[in-house]
């Protein structure tokens, strides 16, 4: 019976998430002391409000957190939730990294996939669609997720760096222990190198629990700055859309392939 609500409770996730736009890493607590428990949730949703998945191994390739220079596996038992609870592992920056396996999406309504690629800056995809010969039925898309979460222990001391995603979001500042009043500086890459001029999607909770959301654009070397303000929490996303090889292509029968970086973090009220 538990595997097959664990299977029930993974394939509406999979459904919701070709819904959805969004998935991230929500930490209970962006600060916690030293002596407390450390949990954070995996959630697909949109404007901060989703719904918590499970811990389940077989929809990951890459869960881990690093502390101190030091990298180690998040574990969990299959179907907890919040996906991630444990001690606190030390004092500092504590950085979580969450990669997932590829998912499929199909398009049923091409103005559907205009409004998505229009929505994530990427309004090239639709030349290319028609330039490819492409059929306008049912597109098929894989997608990945690539999402980081940034959670201070104690001191909050230490940094951000760059994990080795195919895409991700790099702080450049640590936002619980650097001065926040001038914004964010964050570094957008993909495969390694900046991506330059290209959006990042910014979604802000206040304290008080209103939601906005705005965007800002990186530079020549790949570098954003996000204005923040005081006791609020933020949400970076970015996506990456291409042409997926000739072997995905016909391995999973897809005309387009994307790649989602997120980042979630805090900042002090104070």
């Amino acid at each position: 019976m538990f595997r097959i609500l664990v299977l029930a409770a993974s394939l509406t996730c999979m459904s919701f998430a070709a819904k959805a736009h969004e998935f991230w890493i929500s930490p209970d607590k962006h600060q916690v002391s030293p002596s407390d428990q450390v949990a954070a949730a995996l959630i697909v949703g949109q404007d901060f409000e989703g719904n918590s998945q499970a811990y389940l191994p077989r929809s990951f390739t890459r869960f881990d957190y690093s502390i101190g220079g030091k990298i180690a596996p998040v574990e969990g038992r299959l179907g907890d939730r919040p996906a991630l609870k444990m001690d606190a592992p030390g004092e500092g920056l504590m950085v979580i990294t969450h990669e997932t396996a590829g998912l499929l999406l199909t398009w049923d309504e091409f103005a559907r996939f205009e409004a998505f690629v229009e929505h994530k800056d990427a309004l090239w995809t639709l030349e290319a669609h028609k330039a490819r010969g492409l059929s306008e039925e049912n597109v098929r898309e894989v997608y990945t997720r690539y999402a980081k979460s940034l959670i201070g222990i104690g001191s909050a001391a230490g940094s951000d760096f760059e994990a080795g995603l195919e895409t991700e979001i790099v702080a450049l500042e640590n936002p619980y222990t650097d001065n926040m009043s001038d914004g964010i500086d964050v570094r957008l890459l993909y495969q390694g190198a900046p991506r330059r001029d290209e959006q990042v999607e910014v979604y802000e909770r206040t304290a008080g629990g209103d939601v906005s959301v705005f965007t800002v654009r990186t530079d020549g070397d790949g570098v954003a700055t996000v204005p923040v303000k005081a006791g609020a929490r933020y949400m970076l996303d970015a996506v990456v859309l291409r042409e997926p090889s000739a072997a995905l292509a016909n391995q999973r029968n897809v005309a387009w392939e994307s790649l989602w970086a997120n980042l979630t973090f805090g900042v002090p009220a104070n």
